[in-house]
């Protein structure tokens, strides 16, 4: 019974956090971003070589990774990062907290509806690129255009629980929202050229300690660079785009490892803002 009225706590948190965004229009703003963008992508990128609609599901999906790259981290990171601190400012966390439900299930709960309303966002806006994937490629393009979703889906439940940890651990929604935009800018923009600048900058015992299959592997602390990997480096015609072959193993390329990488950047933040939560 216990384990069944704390479930019924976090939907209900849930199902409010869901229906709040639903009535802001928060998910068909986003839902409509996505459709632009995703469709003018896919129809008019090939336009500077003379071609109108999508060349190959490899060169589209490659071009979509860049869009998800910049844009979702981003929508995750300013969905969630007034989640706690700003119920914290307008006074009504004490007024929650007072109802019979545990901080756990409040945080669980928030983090659910927001995961929510941000997968239903990202499937409607990738919807129509499906349907146009689907009538030029047929059932294969579909299963590449399928995981590359999935894939976006993930990538933006791991900066959302990031988000939530900022909200934690933020004194204030102000700082909270700039350390969810310099946390944007250093994952997406910084953390690659820093990584680059390093190896290539650094000689000596750096140079040799970063060189061959150690450096591949610190880009699983950047779940930006999982999901570029997760989607490009299996491609053929565009891994080479990217520079991923010489860089990357075979083996940090399969899709169970970087898929379980992905995973735990969604738990180990939500596990360590539940902790910092506790009273």
């Amino acid at each position: 019974m216990s384990s069944a009225l704390q479930l019924g706590q976090i939907l209900a948190v849930a199902g409010k956090e869901f229906s709040d965004r639903l009535r802001k229009r928060w998910v068909l703003a986003v839902a409509l971003v996505f459709t632009v963008f995703s469709l003018a992508i896919t129809y008019f990128g090939a336009a500077a070589q003379g071609q109108i609609g999508p060349r190959s599901i490899e060169a589209t999906i490659a071009s979509l990774v860049s869009l998800v790259i910049y844009l979702i981290p981003l929508i995750a990171l300013l969905l969630g990062f007034d989640a706690i601190v700003g119920e914290r400012e307008r006074g009504s966390l004490d007024l929650l907290l007072a109802l019979p439900i545990t901080r756990l299930e409040l945080l669980l709960g928030k983090y659910f509806g927001l995961a929510a309303a941000l997968s239903l966002s990202t499937l409607a806006g990738f919807a129509l690129v499906a349907a146009l994937l689907g009538h030029s490629f047929g059932a294969a393009g579909l299963y590449h255009y399928g995981g590359f979703v999935l894939s976006s889906v993930l990538l933006g439940l791991s900066f959302l629980s990031l988000a939530l940890l900022i909200s934690v651990l933020a004194q204030d929604r102000t700082r909270a929202s700039g350390q969810a935009i310099a946390l944007w800018f250093f994952m997406v923009l910084v953390f690659d050229l820093l990584l680059l600048g390093l190896l290539v900058a650094s000689g000596g015992e750096l140079g040799s300690w970063l060189s061959g299959d150690r450096f591949a592997y610190l880009l699983l602390l950047n779940p930006a660079d999982l999901f570029r990997i997760l989607n490009v480096f299996s491609l053929d015609d565009v891994r080479r785009l990217y520079g991923l072959a010489s860089v990357v193993p075979p083996a940090l390329g399969s899709p169970v490892l970087m898929g379980s990488a992905v995973l735990a950047w969604i738990v180990a933040p939500l596990a360590l803002a539940a902790w910092r939560f506790k009273p």
